[in-house]
């Protein structure tokens, strides 16, 4: 991946600074020192930001000794996937780390916090691409045939020397030559997004996350047997009005124990699981039908239509009324 994006230079400079605030630019979010009094004894070291911004994703490449952290940005759920060019970089998310070089990438999911300290020793270069959170759940939609019911979370280090790794990293060198190419025909929209729905869909199949099994035609091995029970009593009432107390019961254990099944499991509290199912299918009938809104959300189990519109904006970031103009 030789100098990748080097037609579209952010930032060029001696002033850390000027690093921080393009890459803020470039993918939105908070990115800062890490730790804050790492501006230190780099004003003499050069700092260097090539990146494009598209609809579904932006993605950079970084040339710099800088330590930093970065979180989410506000209203906008994304994944990140690092992949080193040269030299190293120490990465962590949460209590994981890894190192990301050229044999190992590092994927955060939305709502993470990530850490990237380059090793000094080395020239050190590495890319990350952002991408939208709806665009992952599109496509696993279109391989499983449903969307998923929480937030795919991917497993930390992805191996890009392996077989399926591979492919991903093969995939976003694509990309990159792509947009490097200078051919107009690159720059059109529809080009770059079938790329990266290349990208996304390698990603699903190439590193374990929190809903592999679904993509194996069956539940996932690892869920034990109460949580499968709970996972069955929500498809099968929906409809109507669930608390914590009736899937605990369901499922034969304790609030606190099914509460940390599904948060061990799949990323979230029964609850949570809950409403997102309900919204998710709301959605769909919405684009199925010409029924009020109304009408569909009632039916689903909604009590209070302020709350659910809420929600629902928050989950697919337009209102139930945006996706009914649709039909």
């Amino acid at each position: 991946m030789p100098e990748p994006l080097r037609n579209y230079l952010m930032a060029k400079s001696r002033n850390p600074v000027d690093l921080l605030n393009a890459a803020t630019r470039l993918f939105g979010g908070s990115i800062t020192t890490s730790p804050l009094s790492g501006l230190s004894g780099l004003s003499c070291a050069d700092h260097e930001l090539h990146g494009v911004v598209a609809d579904d994703f932006a993605v950079g490449c970084f040339a710099s000794p800088l330590d930093v952290r970065v979180a989410s940005a506000g209203g906008r759920r994304s994944y990140f996937v690092n992949i080193g060019v040269t030299g190293a970089v120490k990465a962590s998310r949460g209590s994981l780390s890894a190192t990301l070089d050229r044999t190992t990438a590092g994927i955060v999911n939305p709502g993470d916090t990530q850490e990237l300290r380059p090793v000094r020793s080395t020239r050190t270069r590495f890319v990350g691409l952002r991408i939208d959170a709806a665009l992952v759940e599109q496509e696993f939609t279109a391989l499983t045939g449903h969307p998923p019911v929480s937030t795919i979370r991917f497993d930390f280090a992805l191996d890009v020397a392996a077989s399926k790794g591979r492919a991903v990293r093969l995939l976003v060198r694509s990309l990159l030559e792509q947009l490097d190419s200078g051919d107009p025909l690159f720059q059109r929209q529809e080009l770059q997004r079938s790329q990266l729905r290349c990208i996304v869909t390698a990603l699903l199949l190439a590193q374990p996350h929190s809903h592999t099994g679904d993509l194996r035609d069956g539940p996932h091995p690892g869920h034990p047997r109460s949580l499968r029970t709970a996972l069955a009593f929500i498809e099968a009432h929906l409809t109507e009005r669930i608390t914590l107390g009736d899937i605990a019961e369901a499922a034969a254990c304790s609030p606190r124990t099914i509460s940390s099944a599904f948060r061990d499991r799949l990323g979230l509290s029964p609850l949570s699981y809950v409403r997102n199912l309900r919204l998710d299918r709301i959605r769909a009938d919405i684009l199925a039908s010409t029924d009020p809104v109304g009408t569909i959300a009632y039916r689903w189990g909604v009590s209070h239509l302020g709350r659910f519109a809420a929600e629902y904006r928050g989950r697919f970031a337009e209102l139930p009324s945006d996706t009914a103009s649709r039909r």
